[in-house]
């Protein structure tokens, strides 16, 4: 269990959002603790984020209009992240798994993180590619470079580290196997037990690290050998 305990802003008028947002949030971080403040409008949520100076903001919005801007335009400047939800309609949304963002007492950095329904856009090549996220299937680092592994074996390269690319992955079922991977949880079709190994839908074999094999098996509600 993590000794950190993450503390969240969240922005839902809806009635049963905390209930709902805890329920999600454990099943995707099942080590961590989380302090959970809800805020009904834009004029609360920024005073309990300059009162708490919370590690994490969700804002959970049918699309991006001006006041939604203005609440932006108008945090205060400080390390947390910005995790913006559209919905359509009144479906329910998915929260990121928060142990892959750097939060705040683990890194220097501060993020603001817009999340999309299903679009993920990654900058290469001179240009700006709109992914939907099922083609991803995985991504894989190359030092400098990163490696995105789509449907229909097409591929794209860019020119940043696994680490910051991630970050365009917030989506729970992108998940960090190994150093050298990151993939889409939905493109799995058999995991190896002896040799902790996983094939994906292309027929790619990524090797699972000794320190996510555990939470892997969770996520994937499979028992551990005893």
């Amino acid at each position: 269990m993590s000794e950190c305990m993450i503390k969240i802003v969240l922005i839902d008028d809806t009635n049963d959002a905390v209930e709902t947002f805890k329920e999600s949030l454990r099943r995707w971080n099942p080590n961590e603790n989380f302090d959970i403040i809800k805020c009904t409008n834009f004029s609360n949520a920024l005073n309990e984020i300059k009162k708490v100076n919370p590690d994490v903001v969700f804002l959970k919005s049918r699309k991006i209009a001006q006041k939604e801007l203005n609440f932006i335009d108008s945090l205060p400047k400080k390390e947390f992240h910005l995790i913006i939800s559209l919905v359509v309609g009144y479906g329910d949304w998915n929260p990121v798994r928060l142990t892959d963002l750097p939060l705040t007492g683990r890194t220097e950095n501060t993020n603001l993180t817009y999340q999309s329904v299903d679009k993920i856009n990654i900058s290469a090549d001179g240009k700006v590619y709109f992914l939907n996220r099922s083609d991803v299937i995985y991504l894989k680092s190359d030092k400098s470079y990163t490696t995105i592994f789509l449907s229909r074996k097409r591929k794209i390269v860019a020119s940043k580290t696994l680490k910051e690319i991630q970050k365009k992955f917030i989506f729970p079922e992108f998940y960090r196997v190994h150093n050298s991977y990151v993939i889409n949880l939905n493109h799995i079709v058999e995991y190896n037990r002896g040799l902790s190994e996983l094939t994906l839908s292309d027929g790619t074999v990524v090797s699972v690290s000794r320190r996510k094999k555990n939470q892997l098996l969770e996520i994937l509600q499979l028992e551990r050998k005893s």
